[in-house]
């Protein structure tokens, strides 16, 4: 039986094996289908402390890797379909194999929604992205537009205006479904534009970078291009929980619930990173949350022994 088995290799995962491992439970990750993260998708993250000029994100997921091997941390590719409750800990389904274990932290992350376009897939981090507090830096003074209605559109769109008075929300519908302080916020800003009523059909550009986008009018399928340099998807992100469904407490948004330390509503089960963080979305408030769980399974596993 494992000690502990990490589920997830973003950066809270990785970061809680580095800490499981240096305390000696020799922890084992399921990577999951995305190894490495939402962060082996961002081109350059500048606001990872210690790197003053930035670091490419899938140089920081493999370095991570790398300083979790180090210290005895071992791997499995693979994504976890059921987990349970045994005498003296948990069984995992990974596949076709079963793994017991005494403790587990759940990593697995929350993955933004997209919109589903070709297109889309060739412009991600290179001018199509889904976190204005991760890339809105790279865009100071740069024609950009933010895609939704709700909360999270209205924040990225008030968070873009720092760096450029050329900001756009592009809207399905013919109001918004964020709350009323967000909309009169969004409203009375004058660096913010507002497109009702509208769709992107196809993100365009030299196949290197994003220069323009097709927009359709959702009442009239007319179809117009409009140049710009970025697009922040604002559409919601869904957590990773799926398979934890009657096994753990989850929230209305089927996100994991958990305590200030990362507990969950299992004894044994602790939580880090996106999977129970609807709110900040970090890389470095996702690493804090996997320092703290492992910190916490090995209190655990030391007043259970």
């Amino acid at each position: 039986m494992e000690k502990l088995v990490i589920l997830g290799s973003g950066i809270a995962g990785l970061t809680a094996a580095i800490y499981a491992a240096r305390a000696e439970l020799t922890p084992l990750i399921i990577s999951g289908m995305e190894e490495g993260g939402q962060l082996t998708q961002t081109t350059e993250v500048e606001n990872f402390p210690g790197f003053p000029n930035g670091i490419m994100g899938p140089v920081l997921m493999q370095n991570c890797k790398k300083q979790a091997e180090r210290f005895g941390t071992r791997f499995v590719y693979g994504v976890v379909e059921k987990i349970e409750r045994i005498k003296d800990g948990f069984k995992l389904k990974v596949g076709d194999k079963e793994i017991k274990t005494k403790s587990v932290i759940i990593a697995t992350g929350a993955s933004a929604r997209w919109l589903g376009l070709p297109s889309e897939q060739k412009y991600k981090g290179r001018g199509v992205s889904s976190c204005a507090t991760c890339d809105g830096a790279f865009y100071k003074n740069k024609e950009v537009l933010i895609i939704g209605g709700g909360d999270a559109a209205m924040e990225e769109a008030h968070f873009m205006t720092k760096f450029t008075d050329k900001v756009t929300i592009v809207h399905r519908g013919s109001e918004f479904r964020a709350s009323k302080i967000m909309q009169e916020r969004v409203l009375e800003n004058k660096k913010i534009k507002i497109l009702w009523n509208k769709t992107i059909t196809e993100f365009l550009g030299d196949g290197k970078k994003l220069n323009a986008v097709k927009l359709q009018d959702t009442k009239t399928n007319k179809i117009n291009e409009m140049k710009c340099d970025g697009v922040f998807l604002a559409i919601g992100h869904i957590p990773n929980t799926s398979f934890l469904k009657g096994f753990v407490d989850l929230d209305e948004k089927e996100y994991l619930k958990a305590d200030r330390f990362m507990h969950t509503s299992v004894e044994g089960v602790f939580a880090a990173g996106d999977v129970q963080d609807y709110r900040y979305r970090q890389a470095i408030s996702a690493a804090g949350s996997g320092c703290m769980a492992a910190i916490e399974v090995e209190k655990y596993l030391r007043e259970k022994k």
